[in-house]
């Protein structure tokens, strides 16, 4: 299995479905530089010899782009009835679950509750100029939450966005993790990250707290988890099996009481932990913004380098 989750929060769950099923799980992890994006670029260069059965991605956007270019394979089974549209692609090639959301994270130290930005827009202010900090949109999760500016506000208003965001002398660091630490340690004030950052930060007893990263009063950008068997995979049994544990309600169960702290899908477990429920979702398409996500990375770079 390749696997974009970070180690310490998947590792467990591999070792259950071992215990479980008796199958040993190979797995191959990325670093947190080169997040998501090494995995699927592994994955289009072994295509002729595939190397892994099953891609575990902490995201949606860029397993969207494989399925297109036919490198998954349909997948179906007890585990994929009835799974909501939103988090399923039509042709079964790839299933989402267990959702982050994207954040504004601010030091507590420096930057009081009151006077935390809790919007886009806010991190605009001029106030905020010197004192903000993102992960490289290459990789990981970044890429796709730009790019789902360029679908949400349009091509032009994104653009002056990251200008705007340029003008703010907004620092680039390797990613998400980094761009908290920062925070914590009082080198920038205001972060754009996930919720799953936050929390390990919190664990760890740093001063950060967040508000959701809301896009003009719309909502928040959720990000799902996703699993896809590859296509050309060896072990089509074994990867069934893995595959249906990755739906599943004990999957989405044990990453909501990870330090990760995902929100399940399931009902059965929303109510459950209602304290990790995302505020007011982004009501946007998540293949528009994979449409987006070459034009939004290039772009995002030329204005941000």
């Amino acid at each position: 299995m390749y696997c974009s989750v970070d180690q310490a929060v998947a590792e467990p769950i591999i070792a259950e479905f071992e215990k479980q099923s008796g199958i040993d799980v190979q797995a191959r992890f990325d670093t947190e530089a080169s997040k998501t994006a090494g995995l699927v670029q592994k994955i289009r260069a072994e295509a002729e010899l595939p190397v892994a059965d099953v891609f575990w991605s902490s995201e949606i956007f860029y397993t969207i782009r494989l399925a297109r270019e036919n490198l998954l394979s349909s997948y179906s089974s007890g585990a994929t009835i009835s799974r909501p549209s939103l988090y399923s692609d039509p042709n079964g090639r790839w299933y989402g679950f267990a959702l982050r959301a994207r954040v504004i994270a601010y030091g507590t130290k420096r930057v009081s509750a009151e006077q935390a930005p809790k919007s886009l827009e806010d991190c605009l202010d001029e106030k905020w100029k010197g004192r903000l900090v993102m992960a490289a949109p290459e990789f990981g999760t970044t890429g796709g939450d730009v790019a789902s500016w360029f679908a949400h506000y349009g091509p032009d208003r994104a653009r002056q966005i990251l200008e705007a965001l340029k003008a703010n002398e907004i620092r680039i660091v390797s990613g998400n993790s980094t761009a908290v630490k920062m925070v914590a340690t009082g080198q920038a004030d205001v972060c754009f990250t996930d919720t799953d950052d936050v929390y390990a930060a919190r664990r760890n007893g740093w001063p950060v707290a967040m508000n959701f990263l809301d896009q003009a009063g719309d909502g928040v950008l959720t990000i799902p988890n996703t699993a896809a068997v590859i296509k050309g995979a060896r072990h089509l049994e074994e990867a069934a099996e893995l595959m249906d544990f990755l739906l599943s309600e004990q999957l989405e169960l044990m990453l909501a009481r990870s330090d990760s702290h995902n929100t399940p899908i399931h009902e059965t477990l929303t109510e459950q932990f209602e304290s990790y429920a995302i505020e007011k979702p982004l009501n946007v398409d998540y293949d528009k913004i994979a449409d987006q996500l070459p034009t939004a990375i290039k772009t995002a770079g030329e204005i941000l380098r």
